[in-house]
């Protein structure tokens, strides 16, 4: 499906989750920049590589990636994406108003979609959730080594010391430190949710979507305001 859906949210607002949904549910692929920045820069073959040490250093503090690098790397992948046929799903990314649009020399991502998969193919939705639900959420949070899965954090699910999906090792990632998680919140509102704006002013609906019951129950949300 030669479709482009955008999820935006503050952390902990469960985009991750929806987009694996929407990509399993819509024959998608999801292009998780966050997940592929931290692979990338915790690459032990890329350690001497001076642009990837900075990045990694900067992705670790919880600060964005300096947008010029991320946007090179998400241009590419895009479009190889929309030359394989595929449609794609995307975690709060674009995340700042230079990958989003660009400048005088550089194209935007949303320009490169807009060309690759048209306009009125292209859906931005906004996962909306009380900030005490995103700090509990992200502070509890389990990645699978293995899958990569997000553990859904509940009384019994927290105890878990394996992934009950594949059995791997989970770990706490960098980024959900309590102190990181501050930067990542003010990150976010200061850098990544003015892009909604731009994203009005250029002809864009954006579907909110009330981001805090079972990840299920907004899945079953997000699908039925999409038919629409």
């Amino acid at each position: 499906m030669k479709k482009v859906i955008i999820v935006y949210g503050p952390p902990g607002a469960g985009k991750g989750t929806q987009a694996n949904l929407l990509a399993g549910k819509l024959g998608l692929i999801h292009f998780d920049t966050g997940k592929y920045l931290e692979q990338l820069v915790h690459d032990p073959d890329l350690k001497n590589n001076p642009e990837i040490q900075k990045a990694g250093k900067i992705f670790d503090s919880g600060a964005l990636v300096t947008p010029s690098f991320v946007l090179k790397v998400t241009a590419k992948k895009t479009k190889e994406i929309a030359k394989s046929g595929f449609g794609v799903v995307f975690s709060g990314s674009p995340r700042t108003l230079f990958e989003a649009f660009g400048d005088a020399k550089n194209e935007g991502l949303i320009n490169i979609l807009e060309k690759k998969f048209g306009k009125k193919n292209i859906s931005i939705l906004l996962l909306k959730i009380d900030p005490r639900i995103s700090i509990l959420r992200n502070g509890h949070r389990l990645v699978c080594s293995v899958c990569k899965i997000a553990i859904l954090y509940s009384d019994a699910s927290h105890q878990h010391k394996t992934c009950p999906l594949c059995g791997g090792k989970l770990y706490k990632r960098t980024v959900d430190n309590p102190k990181v998680f501050e930067t990542r919140i003010r990150e976010y509102q200061e850098r990544t949710a003015p892009i909604l704006s731009g994203l009005r002013k250029r002809g864009y609906k954006i579907i909110e979507i009330n981001g805090e019951p079972l990840p299920y129950k907004v899945f079953a949300n997000i699908l039925k305001r999409l038919e629409r």
